[in-house]
C-alpha cells in the first residue's frame, strides 16, 4: 500500500502529491519519494540530480525550462511556502500555454510532479523558503529557456504581484507567442 496519494491536476501529466505524514510530540517522518509507488502510478522517471534553493518573500524565480535537455521535476517546499506553477509547452497539446499551479509548503509536505515539456516557476509567500527538487536531466546552463512570468495570453493568477523580485535575465523573457520553443 502506498504512503502517497497522486491526484492529476487539469493539465495531464502533472501531480499534486501528498505523502502520508506520521507524528506525534517528537516531531513528525514521512517519506518523499519511493520509485515503486510513483512507478505504480504511472510516474516512471529517473531522477539524477537533487537541486536546492533558498529565498526571500517576493522572489520569483521562472518561468524556466531547458531547450535541448528538457527537465521533469519533482519539486516540494522544506521551510516556508510558495506558490508553484507549470505552464504547458508540448506543442499539439490541448492544454498548450494553459497553466496549473499549486502551494507547497512545510506545513502541508505537498509535492508536485512537473513532466518534460513545461516552463516551471515559484513565488516565495513566506519569509524565507527553502526550496528542493528532483530533475531527471541534469541541468545545462547553456541550455535555458524562459518565458515571462507575467504574460497576459498565460495570465497566472499569483497570489500577489507588488514587490516582486526578478532575476536580470527574467526581466527580458519573451512571451509566450514569441517564444520559438515546443516540445
Amino acid at each position: 500500500m502506498s504512503n502517497f496519494t497522486f491526484t492529476e491536476t487539469e493539465i495531464k501529466g502533472v501531480y499534486v502529491i501528498d505523502a502520508k505524514v506520521f507524528g506525534d510530540d517528537r516531531g513528525y517522518f514521512t517519506e518523499t519519494y519511493k520509485k515503486t509507488d510513483f512507478d505504480e502510478a504511472g510516474l516512471v522517471y529517473d531522477f539524477v540530480q537533487d537541486n536546492q534553493s533558498r529565498s526571500k518573500k517576493g522572489v520569483l524565480r521562472g518561468l524556466h525550462f531547458q531547450i535541448k535537455h528538457p527537465q521533469a521535476k519533482l519539486v516540494r517546499v522544506i521551510e516556508g511556502e510558495v506558490f508553484d506553477v507549470a505552464v504547458d509547452m508540448r506543442k499539439g497539446s490541448p492544454t498548450f500555454g494553459k497553466w496549473v499551479g499549486a502551494v507547497l509548503s512545510d506545513k502541508n509536505k505537498r509535492q508536485f510532479m512537473i513532466p518534460r515539456g513545461f516552463a516551471h516557476g515559484f513565488l516565495v509567500l513566506s519569509d524565507y523558503a527553502t526550496f528542493c527538487y528532483k530533475c531527471d536531466e541534469v541541468y545545462h546552463p547553456e541550455d535555458e529557456g524562459g518565458i515571462m512570468w507575467n504574460d497576459p495570453e498565460i495570465g497566472i493568477e499569483w497570489p500577489f504581484t507588488d514587490n516582486i523580485q526578478l532575476s536580470e535575465k527574467d526581466t527580458k523573457q519573451p512571451l509566450l507567442k514569441d517564444c520559438e520553443v515546443r516540445f
